[in-house]
């Protein structure tokens, strides 16, 4: 783990919520299988950091069976300046009908009224 440090400059803060799936109305893998089952989905940031921000992602809702053990992984990999791709795993008897996650992220922009100023 590192520490960030804030200088003087525009932080941009995106944030938002996705449906993952709803896996329960179409009998998908994530409510008939067994075994490990994972989602993974790309999300786009609304505006292009000026390098990888640190992104949070959280579960805002869950749909889950109440006869099987609740096993949940949510994780977000390949964080860019652009978007992140988050993933959500699942394993053993576990029985998920739908999740939505939300995320934010927070980090660097650019500075469009000092890139005028100095012509950068």
């Amino acid at each position: 783990m590192s520490m960030s440090h804030i200088l003087v400059h525009p932080i941009g803060v995106d944030q938002g919520e996705e449906i993952l799936f709803s896996h329960f109305e179409k009998d998908g893998k994530m409510w008939t299988e067994k075994g490990q089952r994972q989602v993974k989905r790309y999300i786009k940031f609304s505006e292009q950091f000026n390098d990888p921000p640190v992104v949070q992602a959280h579960i805002v809702m869950w749909d889950i069976s109440s006869t099987a053990n609740s096993r949940v992984d949510l994780v977000t990999e390949n964080v860019t300046k652009s978007g992140f791709d988050v993933l959500f795993k699942t394993w053993g008897n576990t029985q998920i009908a739908r999740v939505r996650i939300g995320w934010i992220a927070i980090g660097s922009l650019s500075d469009h009224e000092q890139e005028a100023l100095y012509d950068i």
